[in-house]
């Protein structure tokens, strides 16, 4: 039950501080796209990029959360949104802790979205929308999802009995249906060195 008996207790070490000493920002990196559109992979592929080049990094990927943090949720519209507002105020805590967060959740609605970016500050939240035909998703459907959707044994399924909307404005569209992983990673690197957020890696 909510309390009105809590007070916010700052910390001894600042965001900022902890920025400075890594030498970069940190900030939220939002996938967001259809089952099968290449989210989970291309967020991956990103984290050990940045691994390499001794940058920290952190992957909320929608299933593995869904076994612990959130297991209590199913896929209602009211249960996807709870799911988005843990999240976001999970990406928000590691962002406080100094680390870029690579989300990778399908995401559907734009104003969950749009309210994880409220809870974060300016330049925090960079929306990536991983865009890909949903007849391309369902030809991959890597996880048999899909199938099972069309067959009415999976309730709820965006693209199918669930809507997604799509992003009006996001800071980044690579199209997997077209780029490979690595030219989608390329295109994501060269939007953060031009927006200051990393510094050009060798």
């Amino acid at each position: 039950m909510a309390t009105n008996n809590i007070v916010w207790h700052d910390t001894s070490v600042t965001k900022e501080e902890r920025r400075t000493k890594n030498n970069y920002q940190s900030y939220v990196l939002w996938f967001t796209g259809l089952s099968g559109s290449g989210k989970s992979t291309l967020a991956n592929a990103l984290a050990r990029y940045f691994f390499e080049a001794d940058i920290q990094t952190y992957v909320l990927d929608g299933d593995n959360i869904r076994h612990g943090l959130n297991k209590d949720l199913g896929f209602t519209d009211e249960d996807r949104k709870e799911n988005i507002r843990r999240i976001g105020e999970v990406s928000k805590l590691f962002v406080d802790s100094g680390q870029i967060v690579l989300t990778a959740f399908i995401s559907p609605f734009r104003e969950d979205r749009q309210q994880v970016k409220d809870i974060l500050s300016d330049n925090e939240f960079f929306e990536v929308y991983v865009k890909c035909s949903l007849d391309e998703c369902e030809v991959r459907d890597p996880k048999g999802l899909y199938k099972k959707a069309r067959n009415n044994e999976i309730k709820h399924f965006t693209g199918i009995d669930s809507p997604y909307e799509e992003p009006v404005n996001p800071a980044i569209i690579v199209d997997t249906e077209t780029q490979t992983v690595e030219e989608s990673i390329k295109q994501i690197v060269e939007f953060l060195v031009n927006k200051g957020l990393i510094k050009e890696l060798s």
